[in-house]
């Protein structure tokens, strides 16, 4: 009988057990996914737009019942996924193509960016006139002391085809890929970029200013300090808009809310925070 009321008390605890643990997962399953069943917006794109369009999803989630899917892929693959419906909105980090309006896509500047030439910590090279950074990217100049630094052999980095950052780069100093230096070491992404900079002193790459630390050292154009205010002024150079994209009609209520949000004061705010430069101070 002992054995029979043992056993029994047994059963019910390890019954109620499972409904604990059950119904502690249920509960813990919809703190985890409080998300599911909101309108979603897909959005992918530049790498260079990306990290400020997951600040302010972050902000925006955070007072909206709305899911924001960020995919950092590169412009131009983001601008394909918005073409082909993939995405709602595109990111681009460089203007449209004819073409690819002509497709019916639109675009919202959300923010402009400056690009920076950047270099090793050690380099004493610290200013470059426009016609030297050309020269330095299609082989012409192949060694630190041609432009007063060390006797070093120049190492190229570049971005990877298909960035926008690469694209506004070779448009602002006036050569295409095919006269990109062969040697050129191709990173994907703008922290791939500053890391092998950072680790090589032969090292010279581009990446935006959201980007800039103490691990490299920025070059100064034609005497123009990289800085907002400048680009503001439009007298530093290697500045592009940030894009999303987005065919005609193709966003959502959600969407278009979203974009309103960043285009807003508040949203600015954060923009600037994350260092790139206000639509409303230009």
């Amino acid at each position: 009988m002992n054995f029979m009321r043992n056993a029994a008390k047994g059963l019910f605890i390890v019954f109620l057990t499972v409904v604990m643990t059950g119904c502690g997962n249920k509960a813990d399953g919809g703190t985890k996914s409080s998300k599911e069943g909101l309108p979603t917006i897909a959005i992918s794109g530049s790498t260079s737009v990306g990290p400020l369009a997951e600040k302010l999803a972050f902000k925006y989630e955070e007072n909206n019942d709305v899911k924001i899917e960020i995919n950092q892929i590169g412009s131009s693959a983001g601008i394909t996924n918005a073409i082909n419906g993939v995405s709602e909105i595109g990111m681009s980090s460089r203007d449209l193509k004819q073409e690819e309006i002509d497709k019916g896509l639109k675009d919202t500047v959300i923010a402009y960016d400056g690009i920076v030439v950047v270099t090793h910590p050690t380099n004493k090279v610290k200013n470059l006139t426009l016609e030297q950074v050309k020269k330095i990217f299609t082989g012409e100049v192949t060694n630190w002391k041609e432009l007063g630094g060390d006797d070093l052999e120049i190492v190229v980095v570049s971005r990877e085809d298909g960035s926008g950052s690469r694209d506004a780069f070779q448009e602002i100093v006036d050569y295409s890929s095919g006269e990109l230096v062969r040697s050129a070491i191709i990173a994907s992404g703008n922290g791939n970029i500053k890391t092998t900079v950072a680790m090589n002193k032969h090292a010279v790459g581009f990446i935006s200013f959201e980007y800039i630390d103490e691990s490299i050292s920025t070059i100064d154009i034609d005497g123009v300090q990289a800085t907002a205010e400048n680009v503001l002024k439009q007298q530093y150079k290697l500045a592009r808009p940030f894009l999303f994209v987005h065919m005609d009609g193709g966003v959502t209520d959600a969407g278009q809310k979203f974009i309103d949000f960043i285009l807003s004061p508040d949203g600015q705010v954060i923009v600037s925070e994350t260092g790139a430069i206000p639509v409303n101070e230009s």
